[in-house]
């Protein structure tokens, strides 16, 4: 007798609708959600569809407004909680699988719901965003130029590119939202949202979609939200891949250093000498290496740490690893025990002169190149018992009680 196929249940759909004081545009968004209800099911293949309008300390006519739709619920908060607060609220109230979200202002087409939906079924992704940079946007200029300038940083940041980090039209699986939590309750719900997502390595998609121009007055400041739009990213990144910060600063220490010793290097190489003036360039070139190691140093530290969080999966970058590995094992003995011969050889002619003469007469340059190579050896060896503890407090989480 063959075995009876279990279809998975048909997807459902909760949109919710954050609003504080937009008595011009919710009657027209509630509307066109209404009106567009039956095609996002058909095109989406869903179950059920259910609106939630979350009024945000509304002191206008937003609430009575939405009110006075029967087929939406309607809640209201007495005071203002924040953007994210009234999404994460509509969340915790929705029975569908997916839960979307789009602004009142009237910008955003809730048909695109349609597409959004069907592209995160047929992609397996967590996360679908709709695109408002596309030729069609009247977005102002300079929110447009904001958006791809936090889009560059958080794409360096994660290796992982998208458009548009704060779009206000979105869906996202129910079962993914522990993975996305906690969230900001003000503005900076969007942007956390895309940083978590990418960095985390969950499935984001991008769908293309109109926007309109807002109906009332935006409660967006360029300069101030602008700053707490990068912070916001960054808080991400440390959250998730703080690893990826150090070894940014890392590359640039390294690239800065290498430039800055070619001259001398060729100079040495034609003359077998070294000019007086250039124990400047050794210097500079002893501080960015010095502060390059130690940067690589927080990376390997920063990648162990951040597993130990209860949001991060575990995954590990191609650099981020191979940092790790030269602070553990035979490597990092092998690496610190030649660092501290090369030194002591570089330095034992001065030191058998010290010891019989008092003086000390070899080139500055052995003395500095010496220097940073125990300075390195000291760095290794610091790191690698730091990353033992870090490897033993994990192994006594991870043992069951």
């Amino acid at each position: 007798m063959p075995a009876t196929v279990l279809e998975s249940p048909a997807p459902s759909l909760t949109i919710v609708i954050p609003a504080l004081n937009e008595e011009e545009a919710i009657g027209g968004t509630i509307q066109r959600c209404l009106d567009a209800r039956e095609g996002i099911i058909n095109s989406a293949g869903l179950e059920f569809l259910e609106i939630i309008v979350v009024s945000d300390g509304s002191t206008d006519r937003t609430a009575e407004i939405a009110k006075g739709f029967r087929e939406v619920l309607v809640v209201v908060f007495k005071t203002n909680r924040g953007y994210g607060a009234a999404i994460k609220e509509g969340f915790r109230r929705g029975k569908g699988s997916l839960l979307g979200f789009l602004d009142a202002d009237g910008t955003c087409d809730p048909r695109t719901f349609g597409p959004l939906c069907r592209a995160l079924q047929d992609q397996n992704a967590d996360v679908a965003l709709g695109s408002r940079l596309g030729p069609d946007s009247k977005m102002p200029l300079v929110r447009r130029i904001g958006n791809r300038c936090y889009a560059f940083i958080l794409g360096l940041l994660c290796g992982r590119f998208i458009t548009d980090t704060a779009s206000g039209m979105r869906v996202i699986r129910k079962s993914s939202l522990k993975l996305l939590y906690p969230l900001p309750n003000g503005l900076h719900f969007t942007p956390s949202m895309s940083a978590r997502a990418l960095l985390n390595g969950l499935g984001v998609i991008e769908i293309p979609m109109s926007y309109e121009e807002r109906i009332g007055r935006s409660k967006l400041s360029v300069l101030k939200d602008g700053i707490g739009f990068l912070r916001v990213i960054v808080d991400g990144v440390l959250c998730y891949r703080p690893e990826r910060i150090f070894l940014s600063g890392f590359s640039v220490c390294l690239l800065i250093s290498l430039l800055m010793a070619v001259y001398p290097t060729e100079f040495y190489v034609q003359n077998r000498r070294l000019e007086e003036w250039m124990i400047y360039r050794f210097l500079a070139c002893f501080l960015l290496c010095s502060v390059g190691v130690l940067l690589l140093s927080g990376s390997a530290l920063a990648n162990q740490m951040a597993t130990l969080g209860q949001y991060r999966r575990q995954q590990e970058g191609f650099w981020a690893g191979i940092s790790g590995r030269i602070f553990k094992g035979k490597f990092l003995a092998i690496l610190t025990i030649s660092v501290v011969t090369i030194s002591t050889l570089l330095v034992w002619q001065g030191i058998v002169q010290y010891l019989t003469t008092g003086h000390v007469e070899i080139h500055w340059s052995r003395v500095v190149v010496a220097a940073f190579g125990i300075l390195l050896a000291s760095q290794l060896l610091v790191t690698g018992v730091l990353l033992r503890v870090l490897a033993i407090w994990k192994a006594q989480g991870e043992e069951p009680d």
